[in-house]
């Protein structure tokens, strides 16, 4: 199984959208009331979604970039405002925090053969008919 997308609210779906067009996302889809990105090369997407009402959303949302550095550094010249560079975090990722403008937390990160298998991976599935 594979994870196809992930969808944010937003308020202001014309404002949020340019912001990941300038984050380097491409745009697939898009409507007065929806947009969705294609991410890299992989096929995953996320999209947005206007929301009129209050909502206080808890994910973090990560996009992965093998030259991390290079990209905050580009998106600083784009004007992208982050709450923290990139930095080494305990648990073997590197991150950088920013938020978009209706407030959703975005962390651009680098882990390379930890986000998969770090020291401490374990492996733990339901068999089905149990």
């Amino acid at each position: 199984m594979n994870l196809n997308q992930v969808t944010l609210p937003v308020k202001n779906i014309k404002q949020c959208t340019a912001f990941y067009l300038k984050l380097g996302f491409t745009q697939i889809v898009d409507s007065p009331h929806y947009a969705r990105f294609v991410c890299g090369d992989n096929g995953s997407t996320f999209s947005l979604i206007h929301d009129k009402g209050d909502y206080n959303n808890g994910a973090v949302i990560y996009f992965e970039h093998e030259k991390l550095d290079q990209w905050v550094e580009q998106l600083q010249h784009r004007g992208i405002v982050f709450e923290q560079l990139p930095k080494d975090e305990s648990y073997l990722w590197r991150e950088a925090i920013l938020k978009d403008p209706s407030g959703n937390k975005i962390k651009l990160y680098w882990a390379g053969i930890n986000r998969i298998n770090p020291p401490w991976k374990v492996t733990i599935n339901y068999e089905s008919g149990e």
